[in-house]
This record gives structure tokens, sequence and C-alpha cells, in this order.
């Protein structure tokens, strides 16, 4: 590992980048993180992140919206974007010849015309987004499971938004959270891989150097505990989906590892106790158990599919398997899988620029730290069963908020 080095710089406007160089890497991962979702948003313009995030690619100063595609397909990139409760995220891999064009493609279009006629158009599109979502499996259940439990926490918000929200938004509101939360100092670009940090830091000051930078805050309380049950019919579904909610910790946590492991433990997706209880049996599709940190709180969600007639007893022995992991924790043994499973999907996904570029921009974001490869695999290794004792105690799998969504109405305990 001794070719790799981490490199860290702030522009005067407050802009961050942070980059895992490699000079024998054959790739380059580079994406600017704006610390802006759904959780920044007020009720009267939810939705708006998501949104953004389309009218980004509709043209610049510069470009229209068919030359910035274009121009990323002339350079070999594998590009998009995404939008989740705490970050808008652009990204790119390229050969290294062209991480500056794709620098200065991704720059430009982090400031983007926002046209009113592009405004109208796509807003139909999120629109049309949001019905579709409502329309397939799962149903929504993944957005009505977190504003259950979040109930009124930032948290609680739909990252598309409502059809009302939505189609009540304007390109004004837009405009003023776009100048408001897409400040210089809410951004950091994040590379990896054979990255020429020197010049990428002469290139932005060129041409970022000029973004204005505002006081952008974001408040980050932890959640409540919360529990309840709701089912939902919906007649054109041919499976029952149930997801469940309780609280984990946080972003900032350090038993933020334990917990990791502890999903792994009980609902990986292979040779995990929700495995060998619902899948293999042939009782359930789907089950698995996922630990996600935000900053200042977190949750593990966990997904369970099925045939309706078989959806209350599954329910039951996700309990029964949830209230024995309560009572006597995890085993050395099981542990040790887990630990293995993990610190080998690090190494694996290392492999890669754009894998080890989000790692990087997710950990500064929500940090302000870097861990290098071996860094997160000692973390992990140092987690004892005790550790999982102490999560379970702080966060117990007994405590959920579950939404029930299928072609029959659910009666559950």
């Amino acid at each position: 590992m001794s070719d790799v080095n981490f490199r860290q710089h702030t522009l005067s406007n407050g802009l961050q980048i942070v980059a895992e160089c490699n000079a024998r890497a054959y790739s380059t991962g580079l994406a600017y993180f704006v610390k802006t979702g759904s959780r920044d948003e007020t009720p009267e313009v939810s939705g708006v992140s998501h949104f953004l995030e389309h009218m980004v690619f509709k043209g610049t100063p510069t470009r229209t919206a068919e030359q910035v595609n274009q121009e990323l397909d002339a350079i070999g990139s594998q590009s998009n974007a995404f939008t989740s409760e705490e970050q808008t995220v652009y990204y790119c891999a390229v050969l290294p010849e062209y991480q500056l064009n794709a620098l200065e493609l991704l720059s430009d279009i982090l400031r983007p015309l926002l046209r009113q006629d592009d405004f109208d158009t796509e807003k139909q599109v999120i629109l049309e987004e949001i019905a579709k979502y409502d329309d397939q499996p799962p149903f929504g259940a993944h957005e009505k499971a977190l504003a259950y439990h979040f109930q009124n926490h930032p948290l609680g918000k739909s990252v598309l938004g409502t059809r009302e929200s939505v189609g009540a938004l304007t390109r004004d509101q837009m405009l003023e959270y776009f100048n408001r939360r897409y400040s210089a100092g809410n951004i950091v670009l994040a590379m990896a891989g054979n990255v020429d940090f020197d010049a990428v830091i002469a290139q932005l000051e060129s041409q970022v150097g000029q973004w204005e930078n505002y006081d952008t805050q974001r408040a980050t309380p932890r959640a409540k505990p919360n529990s309840g049950f709701y089912s939902i019919e919906k007649p054109s579904a041919h499976q029952q989906y149930i997801i469940q909610i309780c609280n984990g910790p946080a972003a900032e946590d350090d038993n933020r590892y334990a917990s990791r492991l502890l999903g792994l433990i009980f609902g990986d997706e292979s040779n995990s106790r929700l495995f060998w209880e619902l899948i293999d049996t042939g009782k359930a599709e789907y089950a698995v158990v996922e630990p996600s940190e935000y900053q200042g709180t977190g949750i593990f969600m966990s997904y369970l599919s099925c045939q309706p007639e078989n959806a209350s007893e599954i329910m039951d022995a996700y309990h029964s398997l949830a209230v024995k992991i309560q009572q006597d924790g995890v085993t050395t043994q099981e542990l040790e899988l887990a630990k293995s499973k993990v610190c080998s999907h690090i190494v694996l996904r290392a492999e890669r620029a754009a894998s080890r570029m989000f790692g990087i921009g997710n950990n500064w974001l929500q940090r302000g730290e870097y861990a290098s490869v071996q860094q997160s695999i000692d973390r992990f290794q140092k987690v004892t069963v005790s550790d999982i004792a102490e999560v379970l105690d702080k966060y117990p799998l007994t405590e959920c908020t579950a939404v029930a969504i299928g072609p029959t109405k659910i009666e559950h305990k």
C-alpha cells in the first residue's frame, strides 16, 4: 500500500478536495458530494434536492444538455448522479488521461442554468417517477416506513417528495435552495485512483474559485425510539412486502462497526440467521437486515417479502429470532465469519477507484476523516462479542416500526 497516499486541500472559498492517490491505478474516480438532501428540505419544497439533481444535467452557460452527454461519452466515462436523505452526488469514472476533462465537465454542470422551460418539462418527469414508485414493488413501503418511524425528525421526509410538494414547487424556490445549499463550503470533491492532485487543484482554483460560500447549517438530532405496525392494502401486489425499522448507531458513533457486523450476522443475504430460518426453508423470498448511518442518528432496516398467506408466520419468526439474539447475543464463530466477510468486501471494493472514491467522500462528508483500507479493516477486526451486546442493549432489534404492503391486510400483534 506504499504507493497510496492521501491528499487534502481547501480552496479559499471553502470547497474541500480529498483524494486517495495511487499512481499505479488504471482509472480515476471523481465525484462532487453536495451536503444536501431530503433532510435539509422544508415541507414546502420536499423533493427539491432530487429535482435539482435532474436539472443539473439540463445545460450550463457554456453547454447544452446534449453537449454534456456527448462529452461524457467522448471521454468514455461511467457517470451518473443520485440523491439521498443527506447528500447529492455527481460522479464519474474515467481513464487517468481524461480526469481533468471529466473534472471540468462536472464542475461546469454544478452551476446549471435552471431554465423555466426545462423546469416545467422535468417536473412532469419527476411526477411520473413518483407515480412509478407507488405503482411498482414495494409500492413506497421504504418511504412510508421511514415517515412512520421518524415522524417529525428531518430524516422522515421522502427523497422524491410528494405529488403535491413537487407539483407546487416553483423555479424560484429551487433557485433559492440551490444558492443556499450548493454553497462552495457545503461541497466536497472526492477522488481516488490515478490522480494528478496538483493539476486538479490548479484547475479548480481557476474554474470554481469564484463559487460563493454561504453559512449552511444542518440539524442532526438523534431520533427517538419508535414502534408500531401499519398494514396497507395494495390489490395489484402479488407478494407481501414488510419493512421494519429500529434505531441504530449514528455516522459519528464508534459502535457503527459492531452494528454492521451485527447486521451481517442477523440478516445478510447469505449465511445469516434470517437466511437459514426464512430463505433456506422457503418461507420467504427475501429477508435482509441493513444498518444505515446518518449524521446524528442511525437505523437498522429489514426487508422481507413472501407469499401473502405466509406473512404473519414470517413476522412471528422474525420476531422470535430478534428476541433470541437480544437475549443470547452472537457467538464468537458468527463474529469471526462476519469479520472475514466484511474485510474481504473492503479489499475487493478497494481495487476499483470509483468504489474507493465513494468511501472516501462519504467518510469525509459525514465525519471529516480519512480511513485507509487497512485502518478500516483494523476497526472491524477489533470488534468483540461484548461490543455487539452493547449495540443490542442500546438499540434493541425487537423495537421496530413495521409497514406491510400487499394484497391483503395483515392483523399483527
